[in-house]
């Protein structure tokens, strides 16, 4: 199958923040105020947006700065979801293609991360976690494969954590909620072209 070019602008779209509430204390000069209690993180929804310019369709695009992952439609739309990232040293930018798709996939971290943080990791080195609920990959994972080097070990997956979302904080690849991978996972198709697009800002 032959694969199409993808674009090598950005769209140039201005990031929307998360939403996040802080609950307000009282206070009556006798006893200190109570600890403000911990809001639920208020993620995006997914939506329809017009893009600037005509772009190939039926592609992904990752705009790390951002924290945007758009999947592209006819008629200058796409769909828009919100995002985390690699952390700093972490992100790799590129041209990919989706070479596999699976729903509660297993995981198991590379020889990098139990290098990185054995900690964490090395529990998993052997055997890896299988899938479900706490697995990092979350509910679903698209994994990305590169002409010459087939894959990548790099992920657009799920994530519990909504916290997350808007931040690079993750060993290189790109995360969804999973109610929100869920969506992707089922509009994106095998072999679709995918865009990670470098850091403005290579230090975060």
């Amino acid at each position: 199958m032959k694969r199409r070019n993808v674009l090598t602008g950005g769209l140039g779209l201005a990031a929307t923040g998360l939403l996040s509430g802080v609950a307000s204390a009282h206070s009556d000069n006798t006893s200190p105020p109570p600890a403000p209690e911990a809001q639920p993180v208020m993620v995006p929804e997914p939506r329809l947006v017009q893009l600037p310019y005509q772009i190939t369709p039926y592609e992904v695009h990752v705009f790390p700065d951002q924290f945007r992952l758009y999947w592209t439609l006819p008629d200058r739309t796409a769909w828009e979801y919100p995002i985390r990232v690699g952390r700093a040293g972490l992100y790799e930018s590129g041209e990919f293609y989706v070479g596999a798709k699976k729903e509660w996939p297993s995981w198991t971290p590379t020889p990098e991360m139990v290098e990185r943080e054995p900690e964490k990791y090395e529990q998993y080195a052997e055997e890896g976690m299988p899938g479900g609920p706490g697995n990092p990959l979350g509910a679903r994972a698209l994994y990305l494969f590169q002409e010459g080097r087939g894959d990548t070990f790099l992920r657009i997956h799920g994530t519990d954590d909504p916290a997350t979302i808007g931040r690079a904080v993750s060993n290189g690849c790109a995360g969804l909620t999973n109610d929100q991978i869920v969506m992707l996972y089922d509009q994106v198709p095998m072999d679709t072209l995918v865009k990670l697009y470098p850091k403005l800002d290579p230090s975060t």
